[in-house]
C-alpha cells in the first residue's frame, strides 16, 4: 500500500481523531440508536434513521485513518546543508503567486493536505511543481484556473 506521507503534527492530531471517533463518538450514536428504537417504529423514524447515516459516516472514518495511521511515514525535516536550499516534504515555504501578495505554505503528504490552514499536498499541481526547485526559482504550474506563475521566495 502507499505510503501515508504525515508530519509528526499530522499524525499527533489523526490519532487524537481516531481516538474520539471509537471512545467518545461511537458511544454517543449508540445513545441515539438506542433512544430511536425504544421511541418505537423504526421503519419511519427519522431520528433513527439520521444515526444510522451517522454511524456509518464515523466507521467509514474510523477505517479510512487506521489505513492512513498504518501506512503513516513521518516526514522528518531534512537537516543536511542542502535540505533548506530546496523544497522537500515538511518544508515551509513562502510563494508569490502570480501577482498576489506572498504566501506562507508547508508542503505535507496528501493525507494531511488543507489549504486553508496553508498545508499543500507533495500530490497537487502546486506542490510538484515546487519539489526539489531552490529559492529564487519561478515555475508555472497548470492549476484548474488556467497557469499561473510562482516564485519560491523563502525555504525553512
Amino acid at each position: 500500500m502507499t505510503p501515508s506521507f504525515l508530519t509528526e503534527e499530522g499524525y499527533k492530531k489523526m490519532q487524537d481523531e481516531l481516538d474520539d471517533l471509537r471512545q467518545d463518538r461511537r458511544q454517543e450514536i449508540a445513545l441515539r440508536l438506542r433512544e430511536a428504537i425504544e421511541g418505537g417504529d423504526i421503519t419511519e423514524n427519522a431520528e433513527f434513521e439520521a444515526a444510522k447515516n451517522e454511524q456509518a459516516f464515523v466507521e467509514g472514518r474510523i477505517k479510512e485513518l487506521e489505513i492512513i495511521l498504518a501506512n503513516a511515514r513521518i516526514i522528518e525535516p531534512d537537516k543536511s546543508p542542502n535540505g533548506k536550499n530546496t523544497v522537500q516534504l515538511g518544508s515551509k515555504v513562502k510563494l508569490k503567486i502570480d501577482k498576489d501578495s506572498p504566501e506562507q505554505y508547508v508542503v505535507v503528504g496528501a493525507a494531511e493536505a488543507n489549504p486553508i490552514e496553508g498545508k499543500i499536498s507533495n500530490e497537487s499541481p502546486l506542490g510538484r511543481a515546487i519539489i526539489d526547485q531552490t529559492v529564487n526559482t519561478v515555475v508555472e504550474v497548470d492549476a484548474p484556473d488556467g497557469k499561473m506563475k510562482v516564485k519560491i521566495l523563502k525555504i525553512e
